[in-house]
């Protein structure tokens, strides 16, 4: 009679967004095995939003199976992360500030916790599995909803002195410009994430808003209202851009998000201008994500397995000169 083999090692990632709360269980191989998603309950309060996230890694572990037992959990989330305390301390599109949710989400489930933000969790998955695969010197850019990137160094993802880390959609990218939603005027955000080009091409166009992909695709097919959007965001990735490429040098510089799924119609024109800005050098490769919408969720399970040792690197990266 054949024995069953010691049950498998698995860890929980769960990516908390202002939409949707999306999870994942993954093995050493980081392969998804299990997922669940669910909306998250912001206008019913941060105390919602906390048990959505234990309801969502609780289903997660009841379908795991006999042969694996999770280790620990990973936590994704959007605004300020404070990683060393465990706490989030502010997220404008959920509602919550200074909140201890390593602890709280620990003691529910009896498991380890660790967090992270959403966006270094995602670049992470990225070098661990995705479009910069082996890398150890990228340059990660989320054009969501907002527009933020994450910047990995030594294979490791840079924090911060105080955490902050990543916010280039501020760089001032049209001195003067366009109002921000941080109160500054002419930030790249202000231009190029798919929120304010949905909003730029309704208000130029004089039309309904539809999303930036759709814009983007406008553009290609001639016109003019969307070309003019579509440029200015350009530019605005490119100065963006611009200054995180001269600092740190990336090997590769990874585009997700929404309006990551425009493809070539956006990759071609960046890196053209890119290129144009930099003609003493030879610019880093302008990439789409690999992961897609798993990026946030699979960097949350690499640091579910810090947590479940903390003496394990978050994310395992192999030496590599070469971009995929």
């Amino acid at each position: 009679m054949t024995r069953p083999g010691p049950p498998v090692q698995v860890v929980i990632g769960v990516d908390i967004g202002g939409t949707s709360i999306k999870g994942i269980v993954s093995g050493r191989d980081g392969v998804p095995r299990a997922r669940f998603a669910r909306p998250t309950p912001v206008r019913e309060g941060v105390d919602a939003v906390v048990e959505a996230i234990v309801e969502t890694a609780s289903a997660l572990r009841d379908v795991t199976g006999g042969d694996a037992v999770p280790v620990g959990v990973g936590l994704a989330m959007p605004g300020v992360v404070d990683r060393e305390a465990g706490v989030a301390r502010w997220a404008a599109n959920i509602g919550w500030r200074d909140l201890p949710i390593r602890r709280l989400v620990a003691d529910r489930l009896g498991l380890p916790v660790e967090i992270e933000h959403d966006v270094r969790a995602a670049a992470m998955a990225e070098v661990s599995a995705g479009a910069a695969r082996g890398l150890r010197e990228v340059l990660f850019v989320s054009i969501g909803t907002g527009l933020a990137g994450a910047l990995i160094t030594g294979g490791t993802v840079v924090h911060g002195f105080g955490g902050l880390a990543g916010e280039i959609g501020h760089v001032p990218a049209f001195p003067g410009g366009e109002l921000c939603a941080c109160g500054q005027r002419g930030c790249a955000e202000a231009y190029a994430s798919a929120a304010s080009v949905a909003r730029r091409y309704a208000r130029l166009s004089r039309g309904t808003a539809v999303p930036a992909e759709t814009v983007v695709a406008r553009a290609a097919d001639g016109d003019g209202s969307a070309r003019a959007v579509l440029d200015d965001a350009v530019v605005a990735l490119t100065r963006m851009v611009l200054g995180a490429v001269l600092l740190a040098d990336p090997a590769v510089v990874v585009l997700a998000g929404g309006m990551a799924g425009a493809g070539a119609a956006l990759t071609d024109p960046l890196s053209e201008r890119l290129a144009g800005c930099l003609l003493w050098r030879t610019p880093p490769p302008v990439v789409v994500s690999g992961l897609g919408a798993d990026a946030g969720a699979r960097g949350a399970a690499l640091f579910g397995w810090h947590a479940a040792d903390p003496l394990l690197s978050a994310a395992p990266v192999a030496r590599s000169d070469e971009c995929p």
